[in-house]
């Protein structure tokens, strides 16, 4: 199988994705294997929802539009057109831990190894289990050289040349003791930023609320603090995000907004809220769900060696004008195949392997 026809095969797969959007989910007699594969999908994304109540359909159909976009011949050969990628007769097998924060969080991964060539074995999160393997048998019909190559397991990973791992911080630890003897990429916790000057228009800051919200803020790309000049007026974020009121009537995060406040309160912390939002003054980067940290700051060459030393907490940063590699407003949910998490290049790293 070579890797023209990986791209194709996956192309293939974005065009299956194509037919599952937020504006309508609509069946195309052109999708090849439909009658095995629609009906079985749709049943699987209810499954996610009903698993993971952080999962809801428009979240899930979110993650798929994204996916489709990417899924393109000509993207998928974009991307790639930089790297050697030649035919290897004894293929590496890469482990990948995926997280389950966001829906099909460790898909790029996945992508990327089988793009590459090699095979994969993937342990996933109870919290992200059933998209994945349902794609993977989709795959294995369009091309079904892909048999063979694709494995999931839900105990420990072993047998493995390589891995990639997702989690948190303190399991990172364990993952760099238990995976010490291959190569590897460990992942920890990271999040993205946004900084403002108080001159952003109204629909940029409409923008920014989706870099906020988007999967309740779950995502490594989610925006989870802003810093902003000395004097802001933060009613500009709150018009901003009104909008967004409804995610109050999702359970899960109205009761974190709920405990949050009373221990924000209780605490005697200072505090702005609308009822959905909470904004903070914290120095932390990571906050929690429904609440929004923010620092102030008035010299920007200092912001800017403030983010630089501290790049290996920062996933992205949304700002106009203000640094190289920035992303605009409401686009952090939106990566190309290119944008790498923690900026290591999967692909390149796995080149090495063969």
């Amino acid at each position: 199988m070579d890797l023209t026809s990986r791209i194709e095969a996956f192309a293939k797969l974005g065009k299956f994705l194509s037919q599952f959007n937020r504006s309508s989910i609509s069946k195309k007699d052109s999708i090849p294997f439909n009658e095995l594969f629609f009906d079985g999908f749709l049943h699987q994304i209810k499954l996610a929802e009903e698993d993971n109540a952080w999962f809801t359909k428009d979240n899930i159909l979110y993650a798929l539009e994204g996916w489709s976009q990417q899924l393109t011949s000509q993207k998928l050969t974009n991307w790639l057109e930089k790297y050697t990628i030649q035919n290897v007769s004894t293929p590496s097998k890469i482990g990948i831990v995926m997280a389950g924060n966001i829906p099909l969080v460790g898909f790029h991964d996945f992508l990327c190894v089988l793009i590459s060539g090699h095979k994969v074995i993937v342990k996933q999160s109870s919290n992200d289990k059933h998209l994945l393997p349902f794609l993977s048998k989709y795959l294995e019909y369009i091309d079904s050289s892909f048999k063979g190559k694709i494995e999931f397991t839900e105990g420990k990973l072993e047998d493995f040349d390589a891995v990639i791992a997702t989690g948190s911080n303190n399991t990172a630890r364990y993952f760099e003791y238990y995976f010490k003897d291959v190569p590897a990429i460990i992942r920890k916790n990271r999040n993205s930023v946004a900084v403002l000057t108080g001159t952003e228009t109204e629909e940029e800051m409409r923008n920014l609320s989706e870099d906020i919200f988007r999967y309740y803020g779950l995502g490594c790309r989610s925006v989870s603090k802003v810093f902003v000049p000395k004097g802001y007026d933060f009613d500009n974020i709150f018009k901003g995000v009104y909008h967004q009121s409804a995610i109050i009537e999702t359970a899960k995060y109205a009761n974190n907004y709920d405990y949050n406040k009373a221990v924000y309160i209780m605490s005697q912390f200072d505090m702005l809220e609308n009822g959905f939002l909470m904004i903070k003054e914290d120095k932390s980067y990571s906050s929690p769900i429904a609440t929004l940290f923010y620092e102030t700051y008035e010299d920007k060459s200092e912001l800017k060696q403030r983010l630089k030393k501290d790049e290996d907490q920062i996933q992205c940063i949304v700002s106009k004008g203000f640094i190289d590699n920035e992303i605009s407003f409401g686009q952090t949910q939106c990566p190309a195949l290119h944008d790498y998490a923690d900026g290591e290049d999967t692909v390149a790293f796995l080149l090495k392997t063969s």
